[in-house]
């Protein structure tokens, strides 16, 4: 592993602020603060972490309705983003696009999104215009195992295959949708095995190891950096609560969600990290204690922010006659 000790312990501060971020957001919305539909992405950090760590800042990224920790991994601002839960003027949207339809176009946050599969089209669109002007950037593509079988799945990655569009694809593999489980709806087991037809490279690889998820991303940005074309990447997770919250998480067995647990992400490379000397106990909890005051600062942020007002219900909005 070539990674310095200062890239890695970025690695551990940016899941670590995804997952007090999404432990913080799951407390909000209990107590009746932050009200919509909201996804967490609790077990799941290794995958944006990873994959974003090699990304410059004028690479570009499309998210899911479960996008909060592709956003924070990309750059995204925790006080925006908190101010757009608590529906504020200040929120990256206005307040008026919530959790699901945040983007920031300066950081190459081309935006979450609430239909599923949606991304997969609107990468390429992008990928397209890196490669026409030439620059090496690149398109990273977050979905999960349920648009796998759209039909923009299909339709996005024969394009960006045809076209050799600089856009990786990357499906994070929790296993179920919102009552089904992944065997149930496919006939294969490895997702990535769908490259094949398409033909560019597929990966499967552990997706609660953030170095493996980065040395995977690495190997394909690389790839799409030369304009050698698309790599569909399927990375195997975990999501610790249930599809959104207030979802009483009925259908998965609770055998399997305790070995997953024993998978945990954070805890586990906060482990490596000590154990080969990486980082210190203190380094660790200084990391611990600076995520603890930035997430305050944005919700201190949120609260003090101005909220939307009727009058501005019908600005920034339009339509095509």
């Amino acid at each position: 592993m070539s990674l310095s000790k200062q890239k890695m312990l970025e690695m551990y501060k940016t899941m670590l602020t995804i997952r007090k971020f999404e432990e913080k957001v799951a407390k909000l919305y209990a107590s009746g603060k932050i009200t919509g539909a909201v996804h967490l992405y609790t077990g799941e950090e290794a995958i944006a972490t990873g994959v974003c760590a090699n990304l410059k800042p004028d690479d570009y990224i499309t998210s899911t309705h479960r996008g909060h920790g592709h956003l924070i991994a990309k750059g995204g601002k925790l006080d925006l983003m908190m101010a757009e839960l608590f529906q504020k003027k200040t929120g990256y949207c206005k307040g008026k696009g919530g959790s699901m339809h945040i983007c920031d176009m300066s950081l190459g946050i081309i935006g979450s999104n609430g239909i599923v599969g949606a991304g997969l089209v609107i990468a390429n669109g992008a990928a397209q215009t890196c490669k026409v002007n030439g620059r090496s950037q690149v398109v990273v593509c977050f979905f999960g195992d349920g648009a796998a079988n759209r039909g923009t799945f299909h339709e996005g990655i024969n394009m960006a295959s045809i076209w050799k569009l600089p856009v990786i694809f990357v499906c994070e593999n929790n296993y179920y949708g919102i009552s089904g489980c992944q065997k149930d709806m496919m006939n294969i087991c490895d997702i990535s095995n769908r490259s094949k037809s398409y033909g560019i490279p597929g990966i499967t690889a552990e997706g609660n190891d953030v170095l493996a998820v980065y040395e995977a991303a690495k190997a394909a940005l690389e790839r799409a950096r030369k304009g050698d074309g698309p790599t569909l990447l399927e990375f195997r997770t975990w999501r610790h609560r249930g599809h959104w919250e207030g979802d009483p998480d009925e259908w998965r067995k609770k055998e399997e969600h305790e070995m997953w647990l024993k998978k945990e992400p954070i805890a586990n490379f906060s482990n490596f990290l000590i154990e080969n000397k990486h980082a210190s106990k203190q380094e660790i909890l200084t990391i611990e204690n600076e995520v603890a005051q930035e997430l305050s600062i944005a919700i201190d942020f949120a609260n003090k922010s101005p909220d939307v007002t009727p009058d501005q219900l019908y600005e920034d909005v339009y339509f095509v006659s």
